[in-house]
């Protein structure tokens, strides 16, 4: 049986996009995958509770116990190793990555964001602000994106998008609750074609390398 892959989801609030892929993963949705670990920039999120009911080793990196942002930098590189990372959610974390870690997971790195990329996204953008934006531009439609992470702000390539319409009356909350149910479908949706996309590279790096020892 091929090994699960192994993947690491950074957090800083509630974490209902977490919950979204434990429960994919534990209904099935979300083949061959596990989640090995839960990092958080955040000590009070409850997205760090979440994991914990599903037994998944958790921990914390942030400014106040790691000042230096290198030394949080070191500390995340050596925990995502640790737990031998296949690949990196971004769920609701509010911090940028570090360029460092972007480089060593090319590929490998998804990131959720509550806009229709490339609208109301990049820096700046983030929580509340982004449907408050897209309140005040009078769009007709609103939705989540799924995109790979490189070294900018929501400018890597987009895995998965989908459309919700902003009603009329709409207030930021409303909005907000909306778009989020459509972030915990594409989340799963993204994280079950990554992991199956990674498992059949794995597969094929191992016939290769059988193939290679049998020559």
């Amino acid at each position: 049986m091929r090994a699960k892959i192994n993947l690491s989801v950074l957090v800083s609030g509630g974490g209902s996009n977490l919950q979204a892929i434990l429960d994919g993963i534990d209904s099935g949705t979300i083949a061959n995958a596990r989640v090995a670990l839960v990092i958080s920039s955040n000590p009070d999120a409850f997205a760090l509770t979440r994991a914990r009911k599903f037994g998944v080793e958790t921990a914390v990196v942030s400014a106040a116990i790691f000042p230096r942002e290198s030394r949080r930098t070191e500390r995340m590189s050596e925990l995502l190793s640790k737990a031998k990372t296949d690949a990196i959610i971004l769920a609701g974390y509010m911090s940028i990555l570090p360029a460092e870690i972007v480089r060593a997971y090319e590929g490998r790195i998804l990131n959720i964001h509550p806009s229709l990329i490339p609208r109301h996204c990049g820096k700046g953008y983030y929580g509340k602000r982004v449907h408050r934006a897209v309140l005040d531009a009078g769009d007709s439609e609103s939705g989540a994106t799924v995109h790979f992470v490189d070294e900018g702000v929501d400018t890597g390539e987009i895995i998965l998008q989908r459309k919700t319409p902003v009603l009329p009356g709409d207030t930021v909350d409303a909005l907000a609750a909306r778009v989020l149910k459509v972030e915990h479908e594409i989340i799963v949706e993204a994280v079950a074609r990554t992991c199956a996309t990674l498992s059949e590279r794995n597969a094929e790096e191992s016939a290769g390398g059988a193939d290679d020892g049998t020559g």
